[in-house]
């Protein structure tokens, strides 16, 4: 085992915290309409990242590599996927196309980088580095894996599972710099300002999901004795509700905010289940003799299912609220060159939308009386697939 693998495996040791705990973060999605998860499985051998359709049908390797790969990370449009990945030594950061392909190196560092999670408008990654003094802190860097920063700068405490909340504007994230030995969630802003311990438990609390409207954090503690089970909490860490009794860990929510996908032990291995977001029909939707987990619920770029990213795809979806950044499932929704996102036959921020014949046919977006260089133009469903793909 190398050296690093050991300090992180002693750091865990430290906080009472599983391999599949601390590797196991559940990413916050923050999109609409999400058809696929992402996951980790060794029933190849090793670990390697797998995606399935919701269902659990449909279950595919996608990174096929003889090292460890995982912590799956889907980008908000679901055409990209971040992961962590030792293949070239130590742990490091990649991203790679939604089937596999393109797979790329985003940090080079001496030292373990991991657990990363894009940003809602697809722009940042933020992850932890125990690059500075050995000690693991939350980092934030843009998606080409530029501008690497050290967003906690706190020597005396582990940071760890950093995501970002729907807007944007926070970060939730593990910490025991309170000095209780437990793991706590806390919020910062996404710049690393104004940082707030949310739970305030003697019990460990852990692997914290944002709702895709970003009023509820799924999460994970073992406050009631026992087993470690699902909890939720208002976005301000208020009024904590159980929603599991046989063992949970590792929350994601489903796009549209619904489902909530997690992994249990329950029935003798562990396995990854969804439910309803409020803790009903808890069904198992794999079924290996090998570890599956860590899921990770994303869009799918192709929202038919025909194999084929196009015109149909862009057509499907629901109205998203106003001001949304740019970027944004821009290959799932119509939107101007405001970064107003609109979707066939629905508004949002002042746009219409007239759908003349669904997704077959012709849309027409009319922006009317919004100033600041929007104009009223018809479009064909081809020319809006290319300027929405063009866009930035």
């Amino acid at each position: 085992m190398k050296n690093g693998t050991k300090r992180i495996t002693m750091m865990m040791a430290m906080l009472g915290v599983s391999i599949g705990m601390v590797f196991g973060t559940a990413q916050d999605i923050q999109a609409q309409d999400g058809t696929k998860i992402a996951f980790t499985s060794n029933r190849d051998g090793n670990f390697e990242i797998y995606v399935m359709n919701a269902d659990g049908s449909g279950q595919t390797n996608i990174s096929n590599n003889s090292a460890y790969d995982a912590e799956p990370s889907f980008s908000p449009d679901g055409t990209k996927i971040a992961f962590t990945s030792v293949r070239d030594g130590n742990f490091e950061i990649y991203v790679m196309n939604a089937d596999g392909s393109g797979q790329t190196r985003l940090t080079t560092n001496t030292r373990n980088d991991s657990q990363p999670s894009f940003s809602p408008d697809g722009r940042k990654i933020a992850f932890i580095s125990d690059r500075d003094n050995f000690n693991f802190e939350i980092y934030v860097m843009n998606a080409d894996g530029s501008g690497q920063t050290n967003l906690t700068n706190n020597l005396a405490a582990f940071d760890f599972e950093p995501s970002f909340s729907p807007d944007g504007t926070k970060i939730i994230f593990l910490s025991n710099r309170d000095g209780n030995f437990n793991v706590e969630i806390y919020v910062m802003n996404a710049d690393g300002s104004n940082l707030t311990n949310l739970t305030n438990n003697l019990a460990d609390d852990r692997d914290p999901s944002f709702s895709p409207d970003g009023a509820k954090i799924a999460f994970v503690s073992d406050r009631d004795g026992g087993l470690s089970q699902i909890y939720v909490m208002n976005a301000d860490g208020s009024n904590p509700t159980k929603l599991t009794n046989n063992g949970g860990r590792e929350p994601s929510f489903s796009p549209d905010g619904t489902k909530i996908a997690f992994t249990s032990f329950r029935d003798g291995n562990q396995e990854i289940y969804v439910m309803d977001a409020n803790g009903s029909n808890q069904t198992r939707i794999t079924n290996n003799p090998a570890v599956d987990g860590q899921p990770s619920w994303g869009v799918s770029p192709d929202a038919d299912g025909d194999g084929v990213f196009d015109a149909d795809d862009v057509c499907s979806g629901t109205v998203l609220p106003e001001d949304q950044p740019l970027g944004l499932l821009k290959n799932r929704f119509y939107a101007n060159e405001f970064g107003d996102f609109i979707d066939a036959g629905g508004t949002s921020a002042g746009i219409t939308v007239a759908d003349t014949g669904g997704c077959s046919g012709s849309q027409i977006i009319e922006a009317a009386g919004l100033g600041l260089g929007h104009r009223k133009f018809g479009i064909t469903r081809g020319a809006l697939l290319d300027w929405i793909a063009a866009l930035p």
